[in-house]
């Protein structure tokens, strides 16, 4: 089982979301539930692709930390 950091944003009318350890793998929804359930199948079928081209697959690397600051 692999774990990768999911980046979700906001835009003005949906939610775009993509991993920084799978350039090019990104997904959009109208909520952030629905942009994270279509996130989870661009990467399963990603994952599918690069076994399909013998291309290893690519081992999560990114660390997310967060910061708490007062101002």
């Amino acid at each position: 089982m692999y774990r990768y950091p999911i980046i979700i944003e906001k835009s003005r009318k949906n939610y775009s979301a993509y991993s920084p350890d799978l350039p090019g793998c990104v997904a959009t929804g109208a909520t952030i539930n629905e942009t994270l359930a279509r996130m989870r199948t661009a990467i399963k079928l990603h994952m599918e692709g690069l076994k399909k081209e013998g291309t290893e697959i690519i081992q999560p690397s990114t660390k997310v930390k967060y910061i708490e600051i007062s101002i």
